[in-house]
């Protein structure tokens, strides 16, 4: 799976972007707050129907307009497909693939896998337990439509829930409505706990190899699952915290309260680990990322590198771009610089400046 080229309209701060993209490593090189980060982003957002930082469509559309375009051109095993995304600020977005309107967004994702790896992913060990969470959520609705279908009804009834729950603090006889959306909440989060154990185990079978290579041999990581509620258990111990629930107003058991750990040995690198012990351990969870994709979807995914170069050493740096292989790479960075010292094969260099980009040469001289 290759983008062979994105148009933007009313874009963040583009009005107007027409980019080809090369099915090799494309670099997008300019300033800090020029416009590369958005590029990446409406990539993402055409693949997976969200921005990578969370943003909602009127915070992604031009200040000054009511609605933005992102045309996306896909091409897979020889054949091309177009995806319109159409983002107001006022609506629900609009999506179509091949001219044909899609209601659901299970129909769009999987055409396209993206792993996305920014700075702030490095973060992603030590970081509280609803990054690790999100990483996981966003991974397995591109891999599994069903898993989405599941997410999607658990947010909307833990969020209905929620609402009883403060209700019922003017009309306590709403209580006897709870057990409803109990039975549904059990429901649809085992399903999640259940396949995002599946996840564990699929991830872990990848990670542990790239880690180990990673740090030399010196590591090896294991991730650990930490369900809030165990499947068994769920129902019990939902009416069991009835009361703290109705007093909080808010619902306390469920698969939206879960985490991930991370052990090197028989240490849990979230708490104790250096800084530098944590963010290889976040570059190996990317390139598992990859890994994964490949394994689940039978393709490669495109990988979105956000400024990410800057942040690593020169070693990760090298492991980095040498894992890069045979997949299509959209790379950000301030300069051209760390891709001399190594030495690496760029096919084609945009710079960004101001909302403009220009496509400076295709197989520079590195």
């Amino acid at each position: 799976m290759i983008i062979k080229s994105i148009e933007l309209a009313n874009y963040r701060n583009y009005d107007s972007l027409n980019m080809q993209f090369d099915c090799g490593t494309n670099i997008l090189y300019g300033d800090n707050a020029q416009g590369k980060t958005n590029i990446l982003e409406a990539i993402y957002v055409s693949a997976t129907t969200k921005s990578h930082k969370g943003s909602k469509d009127r915070e992604i559309v031009n200040f000054d307009k009511d609605e933005a375009h992102i045309r996306t051109y896909l091409e897979k095993e020889g054949v091309e497909t177009r995806v319109d995304m159409h983002l107001r600020k006022n609506k629900s977005k609009g999506i179509a693939i091949d001219g044909q309107k899609i209601k659901k967004a299970a129909d769009l994702l999987g055409l396209c896998n993206v792993v996305f790896f920014s700075p702030e992913d490095l973060g992603i060990i030590k970081n509280g337990p609803a990054e690790r969470r999100r990483f996981v959520d966003m991974e397995l609705c591109q891999l599994d439509s069903f898993y989405l279908y599941n997410l999607n009804y658990y947010n909307k009834i833990v969020n209905q829930r929620n609402k009883l729950l403060k209700d019922m603090y003017m009309n306590p006889d709403l209580k006897e409505t709870l057990s409803i959306w109990d039975m549904q909440l059990v429901s649809f989060g085992s399903k999640m706990i259940e396949r995002r154990k599946l996840f564990t185990e699929q991830l872990n079978e990848i990670i542990y190899e790239i880690h180990k290579k990673l740090s030399g041999g010196r590591e090896e990581l294991f991730i650990h699952y930490e369900p809030d509620v165990e499947i068994e258990e769920f129902e019990k111990k939902l009416k069991s915290s009835q009361d703290r629930d109705i007093r909080a107003k808010m619902t306390s058991v469920g698969p939206h309260r879960d985490d991930f750990s991370f052990y090197v040995g028989n240490v849990d690198i979230r708490k104790f680990g250096s800084q530098g012990q944590q963010r290889t351990a976040a570059l190996s969870l990317k390139l598992s990322e990859i890994e994964l994709v490949r394994k689940i979807a039978k393709n490669n995914p495109v990988l979105l590198l956000d400024d990410v170069l800057s942040e690593l050493d020169s070693n990760r740096q090298n492991y980095l771009l040498n894992s890069i292989g045979n997949i299509q790479t959209i790379i950000t960075c301030t300069g051209l610089e760390e891709f001399v010292n190594n030495r690496f094969h760029i096919n084609k260099v945009f710079k960004v400046s101001e909302g403009t980009v220009t496509c400076m040469s295709d197989e520079p001289e590195v």
